[in-house]
């Protein structure tokens, strides 16, 4: 076994995984999971350049997770960054930060890479599952964008493309509710994206659809009507076509205290959670999924299981 940090930090959130992973069996054990909206990207789209209070948001929270990991003990420390950081004019100042505080350098991946990672996390707990047909379409909806992955035992073809929840709220549906032109807009940049995704990513020839992300998660906390978020209920739930379109009809329809009071919604996404479910009714649609398999295994797994095999 070997006790491994994974930190993934994209554009809206920086979250930790620590973990004991077994590299022959693919077993993979948490010890400490946890999640800070820190908005890294707020206004990237915009300026080009990570603001000063993003980068405090996100340095305050690897001070927090540098001393979980000190206490947990991991022998090795992989910090992936995503979206936000592979746009931003002064990334080296948020490396040099990582750098200092952490003692690793944050690893500033390609979408590519970001697609094979949250494909490795999110498939290898479905393996064997006779229920669910492949070729598996894996979408992981970020902040800043939104990767496409098909494969079944291995990624066959990725693509990213930058629809994310942050990025399309902060470029057409700054106000709440979003407007019917605000919908139009943000629909439209969804469509041209993946129209770009299927150049490369065979996206309607999957078996199953396979959702991550908070996006995602969230619609399903809503569908199952859970109070607070319950994260071993949301994994692997199956969300319908029509439990999708219902509420993302409600979140585009409602105001910002509104979305604020439902239980399961995190403080950090009520006012890009409109965005992400959008995106997520419009895959479906255009894909013909019926139904969405939910997955709290992504990215940060994938990075674990990558990081104890030695892939970095």
């Amino acid at each position: 076994m070997t006790r491994v940090a994974a930190i993934d930090c994209g554009t809206n959130s920086i979250r930790l995984l620590v973990a004991d992973v077994d590299p022959r069996t693919g077993s993979l054990t948490d010890l400490d999971r946890r999640m800070t909206i820190v908005r890294l990207g707020q206004g990237v789209d915009r300026t080009g350049r990570l603001a000063p209070e993003a980068l405090e948001r996100t340095f305050a929270a690897c001070r927090d997770y540098a001393r979980v990991i000190k206490e947990l003990g991991a022998e090795t420390v992989r910090f992936v960054a995503t979206s936000a950081s592979r746009d931003a004019e002064n990334r080296d100042a948020f490396v040099s930060g990582v750098l200092g505080i952490l003692g690793v350098e944050p690893e500033v991946i390609t979408g590519d890479q970001e697609a094979e990672f949250s494909f490795t996390g999110a498939t290898r707990s479905l393996a064997g599952r006779s229920d669910l047909a492949t070729p598996y379409l894996v979408v992981d909806i970020g902040g800043g964008s939104t990767e496409f992955v098909v494969g079944d035992e291995h990624a066959r073809a990725a693509r990213s493309v930058d629809i994310g929840c942050v990025r399309l709220t902060e470029r057409h549906a700054p106000d709440s509710p979003a407007t019917p032109a605000q919908i139009a807009a943000i629909g439209a940049d969804i469509e041209a994206a993946l129209d770009l995704a299927a150049e490369t990513v065979p996206i309607g020839d999957a078996g199953t659809l396979v959702g991550l992300a908070g996006s995602v998660t969230t619609v399903a906390g809503i569908a199952l009507g859970l109070d607070a978020y319950d994260s071993e209920r949301i994994h692997h739930a199956v969300v319908s076509y029509e439990q999708v379109e219902e509420i993302t009809t409600m979140l585009l329809g409602s105001t910002h205290d509104e979305r604020a009071a439902i239980g399961v919604m995190h403080p950090g996404r009520v006012d890009v959670i409109q965005a992400g479910a959008l995106v997520l009714l419009t895959i479906m649609r255009r894909t013909g999924a019926r139904e969405v398999v939910v997955s709290e295994h992504d990215i940060l797994d994938g990075i674990a299981y990558k990081a104890a095999e030695g892939w970095f």
